[in-house]
This record gives structure tokens, C-alpha cells and sequence, in this order.
């Protein structure tokens, strides 16, 4: 299924969902501020939720400040708060699967054990969790898939697994984006999808920059995935949606999950 990223007024999400038949991908939890008054935001999300028809639901978890590799015993106790919140709030909406930020920060954070510390964290999150949401890291900074792939060998539970961003592996990598698919192979579960020119993250649309999307979705095109544009402006999401419908349909088939 395809989905795009809860970035527009709640008028503009209705009229392409209308349009489009996308599910929503949601910020709201990833909010601090929304999730320290969680059950008055879950009543009124719902609503919104209900009011602008969305047909399916992912959820981004929250990130800032927060670090699940962290050495400070007392940060790593409000980034596991943190993201049980979002999790109980993925779970009361029906959210099919939660992506958290990797939160790691090259030339800041050391690279050597920072899969282990943060396989431990989310063993851990998960040790309660069953199979119905996925649970899911999203690369950000990292320059090379390795540090992904091992995090995702080592966490072994049936709901985790990577949302690839193949913007942020487009601009901030060092391997190209067909290398990072190519590496990850089955642990990509959902991907993040916009366009920019190499240089800075602006999530243009598809076909606005020189990420090589169509060499990247034939590469995934074998696998039972979820997709979300990740476009601010209701035309640039708009203009992704035709073309991977464009994609998705060229041969008339019916068994692709878009």
C-alpha cells in the first residue's frame, strides 16, 4: 500500500486521499508536546483521522533528544518512555507499523558497538510486543547500510525490521541507494520515498533531483512492501503519487501492494 506523510493541512490530506485512496503516515506522536498529553491527542487525532477518510495508518515515533543507544541511564529511560507512548498510541489508532529514526549522529557518536547497545534497547522495547505492529529503524545520517544490517541481525524478533529512506541514503550516504537495497535485502519493510539533488535533504518530489527511484523500485519491486512520500507540498505529493502509479501499473497488474 502507498501512503504519504501527515505534512499538509488536514484539508489538503483529504482531498488526495479522496483522490488517491493513500494511507496516512503520521508525525503527530513523534511530538513530545502531544505525547505528555497522550489520551486527550489520541481522542482528537481519531477524529481528524476519521474526517479526512484514512484507509490505512503508519506511525513516525518521536526522535528528538531521544537516543536508544545511549550511555546515560537516565536518556535511555525517556527514549524507551517516549517510544512506548508512541507505540500504545500506534496500537489505540490501528497502525499498521511504527518507524523510529536510527538517531545516530556520524562524528559524534561512536559507530563501534552502537548496533549492539541498540539492538539492546529495542530486545528490550520488544520483549512484550507481538507481531502486530511492526516496529521499524529508519536511516538518517548513516554513510554506509553495514551499521543498519547489523542492527536488524542482531535485534531477531518477528516484528522488526528498517524503513529505508531512500532521500537520506540519496544525500547523506556514502554507498549509492541501489547498494544500500541491494544490502539490506529482507530486513526493509517500509520506504520512505522523495527526491533530492545529493547534496541536502529538501524531499522534493520524484523526479526533482537525481535519485535513481526507478532503478531503486525495480529492485524492490519483488517484495510485499509499504511505501510513503514524504513531500510537503500538496503538488509535490501529488506529482510522486502519478508517477509511482505510473510504475506500480505499467503492466496492468493487480497483485502489487501499492
Amino acid at each position: 500500500m502507498l501512503y504519504f506523510s501527515h505534512l499538509l493541512p488536514d484539508s489538503q490530506m483529504r482531498e488526495i486521499i479522496r483522490g488517491t485512496g493513500m494511507g496516512v503516515e503520521s508525525i503527530e506522536f513523534s511530538i513530545a508536546e502531544n505525547l505528555d498529553r497522550l489520551d486527550d491527542c489520541l481522542r482528537a487525532y481519531e477524529r481528524r483521522l476519521l474526517w479526512m477518510g484514512c484507509p490505512g495508518l503508519i506511525l513516525h515515533g518521536p526522535f528528538l533528544d531521544l537516543n536508544p543507544m545511549t550511555y546515560d541511564s537516565l536518556v535511555r529511560e525517556v527514549t524507551m518512555e517516549r517510544y512506548q507512548q508512541a507505540y500504545r498510541a500506534a496500537r489505540a489508532l490501528g497502525a499498521e507499523k511504527i518507524v523510529f529514526h536510527s538517531c545516530h549522529i556520524p562524528q559524534v557518536y561512536l559507530t563501534e558497538g552502537w548496533a549492539e547497545r541498540t539492538a539492546g534497547f529495542f530486545r528490550e522495547f520488544l520483549k512484550d510486543k507481538d507481531e502486530q505492529i511492526q516496529v521499524l529503524v529508519e536511516n538518517v545520517l548513516e554513510e554506509q547500510p553495514e551499521q543498519l544490517e547489523e542492527l536488524a541481525s542482531q535485534v531477531e524478533h518477528p516484528a522488526f525490521g528498517l524503513c529505508l529512506d531512500l532521500g537520506h541514503a540519496h544525500c547523506y550516504a556514502q554507498a549509492s541507494v541501489l547498494e544500500w537495497i541491494k544490502r539490506l535485502g529482507s530486513y526493509i519493510r517500509h520506504v520512505h520515498v522523495h527526491d533530492n539533488d545529493g547534496q541536502k535533504d529538501s524531499h522534493e518530489a520524484l523526479g526533482r533531483g537525481t535519485l535513481p527511484w526507478e532503478r531503486g523500485l525495480e529492485l524492490l519491486s519483488d517484495r510485499q512492501l509499504t511505501y510513503a512520500i514524504e513531500c510537503a507540498k500538496q503538488e509535490a505529493v501529488m506529482d510522486s503519487w502519478r508517477r509511482l502509479k505510473g510504475i506500480f501499473y505499467a503492466s496492468n497488474t493487480k497483485d502489487r501492494r501499492i
